[in-house]
């Protein structure tokens, strides 16, 4: 199919079946050469160097300029010391200049540290000292987070390069300015104009060198202590599941895909980003989502795809009725899939996206970060019945995937929660998966990477749920207490430990509930100091200063010790808890 197909016209031809372009993609890409990551943008580069990979409002990229640009900036790195095996945190949005940064990275064969941009000063301090970075690459500011003067609070002489004994593995920070800021420290353009060319020389030989078995990246997610655990992912997880995407969703030549998804989530950074480069594919990534803009990048620059967590859709749905109802559709003639995963959506979704946006196909699918991307996916002939029902089957991955798998890349099965022993086809327990999908554990947390598999090697998801003969995954609840706001995952116990710091709390428990729009959201379970009974706004003031937002419980409910439901050892039950504080809001 042509790159430019249906482009210039707002009449569409019917796409090829999902088989045909998965055939295409398996031909274009058989045999599989395993290849890091750097080596998979040099492989690309060489097929559609001069197509276009970044696209925003101002100006566009070729895979060759992004190439070129990540270059430089790793021959950067190497004048300022990094190493094989650094690890290099970076806190930026979705910017062109973040692909670049990733890239760069990944040819010396140095590990990146996406960071959530959200993150408070106390949670970037904790990630900054747990991952042992030794670079920080951040921007200035960002929404109402000024991470320079996050910096200045927590190493007031980082400008000059002086070490600190909070944080005795961080050397250097590079500042990347969106709001144009200027200071003495070194800037992201300055960093890229170091590289001489003995540096280059030395990126093309470390990129070379690296082994697709290597650590890429190690990303955070949340932990049962209730402190973040960085989830480690190498570079052969990556490329191969960016091409199971791609295989999954049958992407054509040139599809172009739209989405204010973070790339330091995998849904951005792989299922988007990566998945584009199989097919000389383009994206669109937006620096913050609004649906308006996002709606109208779309039909800017003749999109053939949106990508959204359901929190997202939802949103993008009201603003299409609403531009509808005004008489002022938005142009979505080229808009082909809409990929809507993540989250628990309304069971209506599927219809109104049909009918509102209009897409030929719908994709949605399971997964979680510790899996690198979602491991099912829907089967288009199936319908939306097979969406509103079941978390999708197995994800095949084409000519990457893993012949003793049977072609997938992970497998799931159920287990008994407490006995661990296996269970058959259609009965429900704790699933838990295995595969070359799968990583091998947490940065420098040996007992929670213990505790997540089980003995025979398989990953406990924490999710409760069925696996049907057919291969139809059915979430139906889940052992974690973890829980998703708008797509982001929140750690109840890390919020807890915020909450107990404020005077008149006793107790503190963090349940997430049910919410329409945003999947859940939290609700804080407060047993109070009857002397000094807390106001629940000084509360979520407390929390909002040092927390991100989506992890600031929306409900404070007050109870006493004697209502919480507990286990005989006196741990308290927390989808229990649930139940009793969704009854008492509805009684408030």
């Amino acid at each position: 199919m042509s790159a430019d197909h249906d482009r210039a016209t707002s009449q569409r031809a019917p796409l090829p079946t999902i088989e045909d372009r998965r055939r295409q993609l398996d031909a274009d890409w058989t045999p599989w050469v395993t290849r890091p990551l750097g080596r998979h943008l040099d492989h690309c580069v060489e097929r559609f160097g001069d197509d276009p990979f970044i696209i925003d409002d101002d100006r566009m990229w070729t895979y060759g300029e992004v190439r070129d640009w990540s270059r430089r900036l790793a021959g950067g790195l190497v004048a300022m010391g990094v190493q094989v095996g650094d690890h290099i945190a970076v806190v930026m949005a979705n910017y062109a200049e973040f692909i670049a940064v990733k890239f760069a990275i990944a040819s010396l064969g140095a590990v990146c540290v996406p960071v959530n941009f959200l993150l408070r000063e106390r949670e970037l301090s904790y990630v900054l000292q747990q991952s042992d970075a030794v670079m920080l690459i951040t921007m200035d500011a960002f929404r109402d987070n000024d991470y320079v003067a996050m910096l200045d609070s927590m190493m007031p002489d980082w400008e000059r390069g002086a070490s600190s004994a909070s944080y005795p593995s961080l050397r250097c920070v590079v500042v990347f300015s969106p709001t144009g800021r200027t200071r003495s420290w070194r800037s992201l353009d300055e960093l890229g104009a170091m590289a001489n060319d003995a540096e280059l020389v030395e990126v093309d030989a470390r990129n070379e060198a690296v082994a697709a078995g290597q650590n890429a990246d190690i990303l955070y997610t949340s932990g049962t202590t209730g402190t973040p655990k960085g989830v480690m992912l190498t570079h052969d997880m990556l490329v191969r599941t960016g091409y199971a995407s791609a295989y999954a969703r049958g992407l054509w030549r040139g599809h172009r895909s739209a989405f204010a998804l973070p790339m330091y989530h995998v849904f951005g950074a792989i299922e988007c980003l990566l998945a584009a480069t199989f097919v000389g594919g383009a994206v669109a990534p937006r620096t913050a989502f609004d649906p308006a803009d996002l709606l109208a990048c779309v039909s800017r620059h003749r999109l053939d795809e949106l990508a959204a967590v359901p929190t997202m859709t939802l949103a993008l749905l009201a603003e299409a009725r609403r531009s509808r109802v005004a008489a002022q559709p938005y142009d979505l003639a080229t808009l082909r899939i809409v990929y809507s995963s993540g989250t628990a959506a309304p069971p209506t979704i599927h219809a109104e996206i049909r009918d509102l946006l209009g897409p030929d196909e719908l994709v949605a699918g399971y997964g979680q970060t510790e899996t690198t991307a979602a491991m099912t996916s829907n089967v288009q002939d199936l319908g939306d019945e097979h969406l509103q029902t079941t978390s999708g089957r197995f994800r095949p991955a084409g000519t990457a995937g893993d012949s003793a798998l049977g072609g997938f890349l992970a497998v799931y099965k159920t287990i008994d929660a407490e006995t661990g022993a296996d269970l058959a086809r259609g009965e429900r327990g704790e699933l838990v998966v295995r595969g070359p999908a799968v990583t091998a554990g947490y940065y420098n947390k040996p007992e929670e990477t213990a505790a997540a598999f089980n003995a025979d090697g398989w990953l406990r998801t924490g999710d409760i749920g069925v696996v049907s003969e057919d291969g139809d995954v059915i979430l139906s609840g889940r052992l974690k207490e973890t829980y998703r706001c708008g797509g982001e995952m929140v750690m109840p116990a890390e919020v807890e430990r915020v909450l107990a710091e404020c005077p008149g709390v006793v107790q503190a428990h963090v349940v997430g509930l049910a919410h329409a729009r945003m999947g859940e959201v939290g609700c804080a379970v407060i047993v109070p100091d009857m002397n000094r009974v807390p106001a629940a706004a000084e509360l979520i003031a407390h929390c909002s200063a040092n927390l991100a937002r989506f992890k600031v419980p929306a409900h404070v409910v007050f109870m006493e010790a004697s209502e919480l439901p507990v286990t005989v050892t006196g741990r308290v039950q927390k989808f229990r808890l649930a139940e009793l504080a969704a009854a008492r809001l509805v009684t408030q």
